[in-house]
């Protein structure tokens, strides 16, 4: 089967999804299927590769950096996949179609079955669904709520990728089915291995902006006293210099650090160097850094929401209540002084993954979707 995966970002651009995208290609592949997936072009990336043996074909679209993007460069590749895409899919002729994101691949995926009998999936990954992140995205939903409704509806299947985007994906479309397909992780490159686990060095890794909950993280940090800990904030975005002001005017900028963006080939290592994962989001659909954290080793203190709560069990991690900086305090109180429990939880952690959360697993029920739905179009 010839299966062709849309997604604004690929790596080396992009984050969780981007991830989501390459790795269910590559599994894909190695399960014995043909692979070409649609993209955006960026800097001096060749248009056309083979990486993995998933073929790659970047199309002329707006993107400025590697790790996000803005709505209008979104659009643009909306509109360069939907266009340039439909003489792509008429030369290449792929059995079925999966979209990352309703919008703007999915909507691209619509336009394309209006002309050709291409059945298509999307695959739901939080920002395109309305209601999620609305301090974001109310007005973009709002405005793309009657195309998103043509694009579900059209769609051979709807998957989300985690319990609580499928009930949110619900409640926007209430008569439509979706099911839930979970983010895997690389078992191989993220590993557990020997660490230091005192004294308490806490990491974040991801965008550094309004969702992920980093204020409330560094309020519940400043609160402990003269605890002996350290926070590495890995990422880039919009936050950072609002974050290091704030550490400041809290007396713990010495704890705090902002070592920046770093490559997919360098997290490996930042993971082992760590101890406890923090993620105090306020949405997620399905993380893909709590995925890689607890697939290092590592116990996971994180939000009690979408995606934290099928991932992070009682054995492996603590859930707080979002928004709540005052049981996010009492947790790292527990955590911190406690190594021989944050080791305990870490060594549960990348057994959970191992046992549920492979990227082959993830392709397989992919692949089993897609056979249905080709052999019933």
């Amino acid at each position: 089967m010839h299966i062709l995966i849309v997604n604004s970002e690929y790596p080396p651009i992009g984050g969780g999804a981007s991830n989501a995208s390459a790795h269910t290609a590559q599994s894909l592949v190695e399960l014995g299927q043909q692979v070409t997936v649609m993209t955006s072009a960026y800097k001096d990336l060749p248009r056309s590769e083979e990486v993995n043996g998933v073929r790659v074909l970047r199309l002329r679209a707006l993107r400025n950096k590697t790790d996000r993007s803005s709505t209008w460069e979104q659009i643009s590749f909306m509109m360069s996949a939907s266009l340039i895409g439909l003489w792509r899919v008429n030369r290449l002729r792929p059995d079925v179609a999966l979209a990352f994101f309703g919008a703007p691949s999915g909507v691209a995926a619509w336009f394309w079955s209006l002309f050709f009998k291409l059945p298509y999936v999307v695959s739901l990954r939080g920002g395109d669904v309305p209601g999620f992140r609305p301090y974001d995205f109310a007005r973009q939903h709002r405005m793309l709520a009657p195309l998103l409704r043509r694009v579900w509806r059209r769609a051979a299947a709807v998957v989300a990728n985690s319990e609580g985007l499928r009930q949110l994906g619900q409640a926007f479309e209430p008569k439509l089915p979706i099911q839930v397909i979970p983010n895997g992780v690389d078992l191989e490159k993220f590993r557990s291995g020997d660490r230091n686990w005192e004294p308490a060095k806490l990491l974040f890794v991801g965008r550094v902006v309004y969702q992920k909950g980093l204020d409330l993280l560094l309020k519940a940090l400043a609160g402990l006293g003269e605890s002996n800990w350290q926070l590495d904030i890995v990422g880039d975005g919009p936050r950072v210099e609002r974050l290091r002001n704030q550490a400041a005017h809290l007396g713990i900028e010495k704890k705090v650090s902002f070592p920046g963006w770093q490559s997919r080939e360098a997290l490996p290592k930042t993971y082992q160097q760590a101890n406890l994962f923090v993620y105090p989001s306020r949405h997620e659909g399905m993380p893909n850094a709590v995925l890689e954290a607890m697939a290092s080793g590592l116990p996971v203190l994180a939000t009690r929401i979408a995606g934290n709560e099928e991932l992070v069990s009682e054995e492996c991690g603590v859930l707080v209540p979002a928004e709540d900086t005052d049981s996010l305090g009492a947790a790292l109180s527990s955590l911190l002084p406690d190594a021989g429990l944050r080791q305990r939880m870490g060594g549960a952690a990348r057994k959970r993954v191992e046992a549920k959360y492979s990227w082959r697993k993830v392709a397989q029920a992919y692949l089993d979707l897609m056979n249905s739905v080709v052999e019933t179009s």
